[in-house]
């Protein structure tokens, strides 16, 4: 387990030791949630990075990464505990063919039985220090499940009608996305530190691309940040993110591309757009038009 940074040079330091390069920014907000021990709420585009900043930090911390992916309809049962129930039918069935049903009740509804997800999970004692809990795409929730969030955000603890109140005797350090697809409440956004995690500037995401794809020669590195950056501008259904970004120099690594040309733009123009109509816009003469835009344009080494 590592300490938590003193300061935000090392909140800086710490994330960079895992190829996550965040900005002082960033950094300030995570450190004061570390110190402060406050969930963090990232809003922002998709791409942006907003999951791989908990994963990051809870590989440069030590501790383990405990995550609730949010969808339409999660309730607070889902997400907190549930009850085995083949296995205490397979229990009932027993005791009934034994003749031995003492307490059968009190044993069905114990620990034994007992299926802990995500939320229950980061309230246990885990090896290494209190998880870092992802609650990720809150956005796709619903209010009622937000509305359970205010409660256990606030005391760290869950109710278990069969086993009575479970308190984290270290509160996890808790982590919320949002990609933006509806608003969510301020009284759940009022107990968090926020922070607007914005596409990165042409230097930053060409650093975060040689932290992460090492093998990218300068020149593919800066036509290939350009390039996106670029696609970035245009009306697209879905828009390019950093992982995007990452994804498409592999891609072009292991078909040991050296520098952009219209054709390999079109081959491999899945690995950055996810959407058949943002595809087409790029077919024909328009990959190159861009390009052409983009060499003209390109920052100085």
């Amino acid at each position: 387990m590592t300490d938590l940074p003193n300061d935000i040079d090392a909140t800086q330091s710490l994330l960079a030791g895992e190829s996550y390069l965040a900005d002082r920014a960033l950094a300030t907000v995570l450190f004061l949630a570390l110190k402060l021990g406050r969930p963090i709420f990232l809003e922002g585009e998709p791409g942006t990075g907003k999951t791989e900043i908990a994963k990051a930090l809870a590989t440069a911390l030590g501790r383990r990464l405990i995550r609730l992916q949010c969808y339409e309809g999660l309730d607070a049962a889902s997400a907190v505990y549930e009850w085995n129930f083949a296995a205490q039918m397979l229990a009932i069935r027993s005791a009934e063919a034994s003749g031995e049903k003492t307490d059968l009740q009190g044993r069905l509804f114990g620990p034994d039985y007992l299926i802990e997800r995500p939320l229950l999970e980061a309230l246990r004692p885990q090896p290494g220090g209190a998880p870092v809990l992802l609650i990720d795409e809150i956005d796709r929730t619903d209010e009622p499940f937000e509305a359970f969030l205010l409660e256990a955000l606030s005391d760290f603890q869950v109710t278990i009608p069969e086993l009575g109140t479970v308190q984290a005797a270290a509160p996890p350090i808790v982590i919320l996305t949002s990609n933006r697809t509806r608003e969510v409440h301020d009284a759940l956004k009022r107990r968090c530190l926020y922070h607007w995690v914005d596409y990165p500037g042409f230097e930053r995401e060409r650093d975060i691309l040689q932290a992460r794809a090492p093998d990218a020669s300068d020149t593919l590195s800066r036509e290939v940040v350009a390039f996106v950056q670029r696609l970035r501008t245009e009306d697209l259904f879905k828009k390019p993110g950093v992982a995007e970004t990452i994804d498409w120099a592999k891609c072009l690594l292991a078909l040991d591309v050296l520098e952009l040309s219209p054709d390999i733009i079109a081959d491999t123009l899945g690995a950055i757009l996810k959407y058949q109509d943002d595809i087409a816009r790029l077919q024909g003469s328009e990959a190159k038009k861009i390009l052409d835009e983009v060499r003209q344009t390109l920052p100085a080494a």
